[in-house]
């Protein structure tokens, strides 16, 4: 009986792997360009963008709020009315002249500080936010003497000409209430 040489199996030949590999990155960049299109494309990158903006915008304006210096009085004022829209910006606007007299005859340099900040609430179709911002706020009198208050603010933004801007500005209640 005669034996037959057999030839070893042979690898599969190179042009075949070539084309697996081919397709397995032509799937890959297929997924990754999808992925990337509806990252770019997703509504609530937008929102977050804008919740960020009116974040920024809330803790600047709060903060500009609380910042007067009686020497710098007309630039912190300024300061005050580019900070704020609607009612908010009417009421600072007229009372400008009586609240600089007060400034002035006590002397006072007010500085503040944000701790912290958070939306609360965002319509970015109405173009409404509102805002939650810690402060910290040194008073310094006219002998030297400083103290220095935490508190807690509660804003509304308004955006108005692209920009967020308060369009209220309040006390945040501190503590629980008790229910019963």
């Amino acid at each position: 009986m005669e034996r037959t040489a057999r030839t070893p199996a042979r690898p599969r030949s190179l042009p075949a792997v070539i084309l697996a590999l081919v397709l397995v990155a032509g799937g890959f960049a297929a997924w990754a360009g999808w992925d990337w299109y509806t990252a770019a494309h997703d509504d609530s990158a937008a929102y977050a963008v804008q919740r960020d903006r009116a974040l920024a915008a809330g803790e600047q304006a709060v903060q500009n709020l609380n910042t007067l210096d009686h020497d710098d009085l007309d630039h912190g004022l300024d300061l005050w009315e580019s900070s704020t829209t609607g009612e908010l910006h009417d009421q600072l606007a007229s009372g400008r002249a009586q609240f600089a007299e007060q400034v002035k005859a006590a002397k006072t340099v007010t500085t503040a500080r944000v701790l912290s900040g958070a939306v609360t609430e965002l319509d970015d179709r109405a173009g409404r936010a509102r805002v939650l911002v810690a402060l910290r706020v040194t008073v310094k009198a006219s002998g030297g003497k400083s103290t220095e208050k935490d508190s807690r603010m509660l804003g509304e933004l308004t955006r108005t000409g692209g920009r967020w801007k308060l369009s209220a500005l309040g006390q945040a209640p501190v503590g629980g209430t008790s229910t019963g």
